[in-house]
């Protein structure tokens, strides 16, 4: 789900300071985490999956594919708020299903290593975004060949490796970094601001399942 946002080199939008992006940026992504936590609080696990699989896949990519489009598309930060929320409800989605399985305890030390992970990338991401920019491609390749590892051993071999967790986490770290210095390298904009948002929003709610998997098995 790679992103436009980060393309941007001119804008016609109101400059804003440095500090009030990158408030509206955390603004933004505290939204939808509090959003996903009211839908893991509120949501029964079991009226998700009543849901018809396919229906649910569909809608889910659907709901996704079609938010990415608005804050991509868009020069209006509400738009792209809007488009934002379509991202967030159906991860919202995925997590209430998956944190259910797992003790609280655990969840709850997961959303703290990720936190903690999460800030760390974003200091060096303005550190070092040259090393970031270097290493893009790399993740990208990464990233795209574990998933068709993950693939061949859940469809035809109906096993997963615990490493893969591992590296996914590792490859999503890179990816908060990245798009951390990216997003600042974009123009300041209130709607910049909240694109880039979602933008860390998803490298970081995917490095959290990946956490939380990794966990949980210990």
């Amino acid at each position: 789900m790679e992103v436009k946002v980060f393309n941007r080199t001119e804008t016609s939008d109101k400059i804003i300071s440095g500090s009030v992006y990158n408030l509206v940026i955390g603004l933004t992504l505290i939204w939808g985490f509090a959003v996903n936590w009211l839908m893991v609080v509120n949501i029964p696990v079991e009226s998700i999956s009543s849901i018809n699989p396919i229906m649910f896949f569909i809608g889910y990519f659907a709901s996704c594919f079609f938010g990415i489009y608005l804050f991509s598309k868009s020069d209006s930060p509400i738009v792209s708020f809007i488009g934002y929320n379509f991202v967030v409800v159906p991860f919202g989605l995925i997590i209430n299903l998956v944190v259910s399985r797992y003790d609280p305890n655990i969840v709850v030390e997961a959303i703290r290593v990720t936190g903690m992970v999460t800030f760390v990338m974003m200091l060096l991401g303005s550190m070092y975004p040259a090393f970031f920019n270097k290493i893009a491609g790399g993740l990208t390749v990464a990233l795209l060949c574990v998933i068709v590892v993950e693939l061949i051993e859940i469809f035809i071999f109906n096993t997963h490796h615990g490493i893969l967790d591992w590296i996914v986490a590792i490859i999503f770290c890179g990816y908060i970094g990245y798009d951390w210095a990216r997003a600042n390298a974009i123009p300041k904009t209130y709607d910049n601001a909240v694109d880039s948002a979602a933008a860390l929003y998803m490298d970081i709610i995917n490095l959290f399942l990946r956490i939380l998997r990794i966990l949980g098995r210990k």
